[in-house]
């Protein structure tokens, strides 16, 4: 494994993300799991945010208390459409940052990433990056993903996804060798059509009930 991709295995995750996987979950389940899911994996992937400290007082007594450091919060690009579940969640863990979203649709011919959306913060160039995406899978639409954001110069990107196939992260990192991924695991393969083996399916017709 690349050291450049971090999985995050904590129990709590991977049980959950197995109850995802299972064909008999409802939607409502699926999204709650996912919330779930994507409030714990944003926990690790900000575990490195820079502290700083500052005089407070509390009931008892002054102290130097740890805040966040950074003057420019944390900006969650969402991948549309799926994307939305895990940026609902991370929101609620760190409600002051920043929201972009890119909408991009595989084209069921060629694979690749189609863009049909993009909106981000105006001062991104101040900012730190989180883009998430419960699938990397062939890994086309992370690297259009990435490409369209180096465009703006965000001052440094993450990627954050529930799955990766060992494909999608080869590809992804021979476009952004400089890229750190989390994700919740790493599975076997793609299938024929692209997708993740053994997976959880369509992350966005499971999440919306689109099936």
């Amino acid at each position: 494994m690349s050291a450049k991709v971090t999985v995050i295995d904590h129990p709590l995750i991977q049980h959950k993300l197995t109850l995802m996987r299972q064909t008999q979950t409802s939607t409502a389940k699926f999204r709650q799991l996912l919330k779930e899911i994507g409030m714990l994996l944003a926990y690790e992937v900000t575990r490195d945010l820079p502290l700083k400290y500052e005089l407070i007082e509390t009931p008892i007594a002054k102290m130097n208390a740890p805040v966040l450091a950074a003057e420019k919060k944390i900006v969650i690009i969402s991948i549309m459409r799926a994307g939305q579940g895990l940026l609902d969640s991370i929101l609620e863990l760190i409600p002051s940052a920043r929201v972009g979203h890119i909408g991009l649709y595989r084209d069921p011919t060629t694979r690749m990433a189609i863009e049909y959306y993009f909106k981000v913060p105006q001062d991104i160039e101040q900012r730190d990056v989180l883009i998430v995406d419960p699938m990397l899978a062939t890994g086309n639409s992370a690297v259009a993903a990435v490409d369209r954001l180096k465009e703006v110069n965000p001052k440094s990107i993450k990627f954050l996804c529930l799955l990766a196939a060992p494909e999608g992260l080869k590809h992804f990192h021979e476009q952004h060798p400089d890229v750190q991924i989390y994700t919740a695991a790493v599975d076997e393969r793609l299938d024929e059509h692209g997708y993740i083996v053994p997976g959880l399916g369509d992350a966005g017709d499971r999440l919306y009930g689109t099936l």
